[in-house]
């Protein structure tokens, strides 16, 4: 049996996965808030307890650079060890892969029930594919074409230096090298960037926020899900939140073109994360589109380029696959 894992900056999902069933039938699941434990070998056995299951081997997307098997999670005060993990936890085999290359892993086994496809495109068949994926922070990856199968590549380029593409953005910037010595693409393109961009425009006094709705959110421990809910409400939508919402809308459009120009994603870019399913207004209206054309010379490049929102638990499905490759060789 296989035991596989997302673990993000705020929650742990594990699943219990049997090789006949295959990783989209897991034995048992369960999702468990990071903030109540002080090591992900604590969750493990919690888990394992609570199933009254037994397994021989794991995989974890984990939400962070992995280095020599080494993992310091990037929103979680975690260090991982492959090895110490697999001793400690009495495993045959233990894998640790980044969220984003686990992401990637799953690309090639998504099925059209999985997908919402913004623009369906021109994919090349075998062309480089893109992965960008808001969620607490902003992940990316890459796959590449490598002989009978594409190869996932991870990549730490969520924390790149931040470019402006318009007049606000430049003053959204300014506000935050006040504050900050690096401002990276994760600063602002994430969960934690939308109420960071959200705090920005409060300040800046463009637009004027009901009393009792800013006094709700700054009281939240997590603002940015009462953020989103504003910007979308139908009956009475809130501006200061839906323009936080097109704003960091456009920022990841930007941020998504410029990824696929540095791998040239002839065979598609996909949008992970868990925050893109939940704005599915707003990335479908020009805003986004028009940030991911905007490239000047390159922009008829991208014209073709499909673009699809992952729907599917992606990290997940891509650990235990990648896992299950390995202990069927």
């Amino acid at each position: 049996m296989l035991l596989a894992g997302d673990i993000g900056g705020t929650k742990t999902d594990l699943a219990i996965i049997s090789p006949h069933a295959g990783p989209r039938a897991p034995v048992a699941k369960a999702t468990f808030h990071n903030a109540n434990y002080i090591g992900l070998d604590i969750i493990v056995r919690s888990f394992l307890e609570q199933t009254h299951l037994s397994v021989d081997y794991a995989c974890f997307a984990v939400a962070g650079p992995v280095v020599g098997g080494r993992a310091q999670l990037t929103n979680l005060k975690w260090m991982l060890q492959d090895y110490e993990l697999k001793e400690t936890l009495h495993l045959q085999g233990l894998w640790l892969l980044n969220d984003l290359e686990a992401t990637a892993n799953a690309i090639p086994h998504l099925v059209p029930s999985d997908l919402y496809t913004l623009r369906a495109g021109e994919a090349e068949e075998k062309g480089p594919i893109a992965v960008i994926a808001p969620g607490t922070g902003l992940g990316e990856a890459y796959l590449t074409w490598h002989e009978s199968g594409y190869q996932a590549h991870a990549s730490e380029g969520g924390h790149e230096n931040f470019a402006p593409i318009n007049l606000q953005q430049l003053d959204l910037l300014r506000y935050l090298l006040n504050r900050f010595n690096h401002v990276s693409y994760e600063r602002v393109c994430s969960g934690l960037g939308i109420a960071t961009v959200y705090d920005y425009l409060q300040t800046s006094g463009q637009v004027r926020e009901n009393p009792a709705l800013a006094s709700r959110i700054m009281q939240a421990s997590d603002r940015t899900p009462l953020i989103i809910e504003a910007a979308l409400d139908k009956s009475a939508p809130s501006r200061l939140c839906t323009l936080a919402l097109e704003t960091f809308v456009a920022i990841l459009g930007a941020e998504a073109g410029n990824l696929a120009l540095k791998v040239l994603a002839t065979g598609g870019v996909y949008l992970g994360g868990g925050i893109p399913p939940r704005i599915l207004p707003l990335l479908q209206s020009d805003t986004f589109m028009h940030a991911f054309m905007n490239k000047g010379r390159m922009t008829n490049l991208l014209a073709h380029i499909p673009i699809h929102v992952i729907k599917a638990q992606a990290a997940m499905l891509g650990a235990a696959s990648y896992a299950l490759d390995k202990i069927g060789q």
